[in-house]
């Protein structure tokens, strides 16, 4: 995790949601007190971050005071969590990051948003996002480096969190817009497998392929999130010694990674050897390479059809990138989207077979560091097959790079096996930093 001690103090918005969770718990701090320093830390640091699409401090700090009234109904009761604006909210606009429906309030709530706040989370406010997560890149930048992206499209989300504006958020993955958010922010990301957190009332959702993630500062805050997320009544534990299998995926794009992405693939793997992993180098068969394709078929054509109602009344309102997606799935057929959706499910058996010889695989999150400005748009290379596969991965960003930048490593497990991955990642996140002195991990 790359060091934010240089952007400036913060107070108890500095706090995990684990240990906010403790201190709300014994009544040493409340929700109130909480919900002040994130809004003083928006305050100070959001127009140049530019991580929110709507924020009402006055309305955040009554919820806050009116659950610090009612009995806990969670751990995570009375800590705060940014929604990316793709999920609906009957008490906050939903713009998708659309122009015609900026401001708009939809009046009804995303089953993931209806969880958290049965659960007592506060629904801090809305994160910025691409139009309908599209990876055409806007304006949200990395409060590591004022002159970088923070990724597409659930970067608002990641920057909130990295920023300490927030303690939790959520988002959305296509191809890679959970993993590259947080990679490129330096924290935490999981994307849950396709049905891994429920996505009833997802507006607009590409029905086999978007995908749910949460964005955390430690691994024990994902566990605790998901476990609410999925209805679970308290977090799964490893209670017995493991000896993981981990297949090390380099992926054809191996030669495109930057130095430091390398070396912090290769550093993973020498403090996984030593803590008694077995370890397997994998390469994939080329057939896995040739499914970008089928994907962009499949993306296109399920777009369309969910923007459907915007295509007919707003077409000239898309940005360049949606309306090129709109055009190529209108020059599709049906044969050909059906044969896509095929060929993605007999990959995704094949898959599973492979992954079912391995706890875990390793690979890189990013190619390199999050790059200068907010046009360059870069093609998800090590995460969309993750996406297309249906496979839970997470973003371990305990690295930095020669620009002081987050470097990654991300792990992918088994389709469906979604506690597994996080309760392996956190032994894998001890293991790391149990090997150096003091984070991050320069390289």
């Amino acid at each position: 995790m790359a060091d934010l001690s240089k952007v400036g103090p913060f107070g108890l918005n500095g706090l995990t949601a684990t240990a906010a969770s403790r201190k709300l718990e014994s009544g040493e701090i409340t929700s109130e007190a909480l919900v002040s320093d994130c809004l003083l830390r928006i305050k100070e640091r959001n127009t140049d971050v530019n991580a929110w699409a709507f924020i009402d401090p006055e309305r955040a700090l009554e919820q806050a005071r009116a659950i610090d009234k009612i009995p806990r109904r969670s751990l995570l009761h009375g800590v705060p969590i940014g929604i990316k604006d793709v999920f609906d909210t009957p008490d906050m606009p939903t713009g998708h990051g659309f122009k015609p429906y900026k401001g708009k309030m939809w009046h009804a709530e995303s089953k993931c948003v209806s969880l958290l706040r049965d659960a007592g989370l506060l629904i801090f406010g809305k994160t910025i996002t691409t139009e309908f997560a599209c990876p055409q890149p806007i304006g949200t930048m990395n409060p590591h480096n004022f002159e970088r992206t923070a990724s597409v499209s659930s970067s608002g989300s990641a920057a909130a969190v990295a920023d300490y504006m927030v303690t939790l958020a959520n988002g959305t993955q296509t191809g890679g817009s959970v993993i590259g958010p947080a990679a490129s922010n330096g924290v935490y990301g999981f994307k849950a497998s396709l049905d891994g957190i429920d996505r009833t009332g997802f507006r607009h959702c590409k029905p086999s392929i978007d995908t749910i993630g949460l964005f955390a500062r430690s691994i024990d805050d994902l566990i605790l999130l998901r476990s609410i997320n999925t209805g679970q009544k308290r977090a799964a534990h490893l209670d017995v010694e493991i000896r993981p299998r981990i297949a090390i995926v380099r992926t054809a794009s191996w030669s495109d990674a930057e130095r430091c992405v390398q070396n912090a693939l290769n550093y993973t793997i020498s403090v996984l050897e030593k803590a008694g992993a077995y370890l397997e180098d994998v390469q994939l068969p080329r057939r896995f390479d040739d499914l970008i394709n089928d994907f962009s078929v499949v993306n296109a054509w399920e777009g369309r059809r969910a923007l459907a109602m915007e295509v007919k009344n707003n077409f000239s309102e898309f940005n360049g990138y949606n309306r090129e997606r709109i055009r190529f799935s209108d020059s599709l057929s049906e044969k050909e989207f059906l044969r896509s959706s095929s060929l993605l499910n007999s990959a995704r058996a094949k898959m599973d077979k492979l992954a079912s010889n391995f706890d875990l695989f390793l690979t890189p999150s990013l190619p390199g560091e999050a790059p200068i400005g907010t046009t360059e748009l870069r093609t998800p290379v090590y995460t969309r097959l993750w996406t297309q596969m249906y496979m839970p991965a997470i973003n371990l960003p305990l690295f930095e790079g020669p620009n002081n930048m987050p470097v990654n490593v991300q792990l992918v497990g088994r389709n469906n096996f979604d506690a597994q991955v996080l309760l392996l990642a956190k032994w894998i996140d001890d293991r790391l930093r149990e090997s150096v002195q003091r984070l991050p991990i320069r390289l």
